[in-house]
């Protein structure tokens, strides 16, 4: 285990907006990361890719000059949001670094992509040299993971390194 402690790993940790995830991070904290170690933690949040909307407006007419069913204030409000977003996501998994590590000197980065989630988190693992993927798993069910897809199992699928998929433990509303 002294070989472990000793050796630098760098972590990426997939966050989002989910609980899952915080999840994910928190267990990482507490049993991934070793005391002593020379660890960098890499908080990753991937804002999702931009929708693109017809060049018409809701009638399906085009009686703007622009053509388009948004003005550019809506789109600059609704990217102003994804950046606040984006912010508040990477803040709160970093207090929570803090809050499980005070005396550990981690390093802690944090990244803020663009794109498809699957697509960014494999090409980041491979860019900075990931020694392990850490992910929450949001527990989707064979239907819902066919039409919605699987972030997790699309990363374990194509990267080169461990990945570690974190299941949230269900709670049991009616049990003691």
């Amino acid at each position: 285990m002294a070989e472990v402690a000793e050796t630098e790993r760098k972590i990426l940790v997939a966050v989002d907006e989910g609980e899952e995830s915080m999840y994910a991070l928190s267990w990482c904290l507490k049993n991934v990361v070793s005391q002593n170690s020379k660890d960098t933690l890499i908080l990753v949040y991937v804002k999702p890719p931009k929708a693109v909307y017809m060049p018409l407006d809701g009638t399906g007419r085009r009686e703007s000059p622009s053509g388009y069913m948004f003005s550019t204030d809506i789109f600059a409000a609704m990217e102003k949001y994804s950046g606040q977003v984006a912010s508040s996501v990477v803040e709160k998994a970093k207090k929570m670094c803090r809050d499980v590590l005070p005396e550990q000197d981690v390093k802690v980065e944090t990244r803020v992509e663009n794109g498809d989630p699957r697509d960014v988190i494999c090409h980041l693992v491979e860019q900075i040299g990931a020694d392990v993927l850490v992910m929450g798993s949001h527990g989707y069910g064979l239907i819902k993971r066919a039409f919605l897809g699987s972030v997790s199992n699309h990363c374990a699928q194509n990267v080169k390194c461990p990945v570690l998929i974190v299941k949230k433990p269900k709670t049991n509303c009616g049990s003691k």
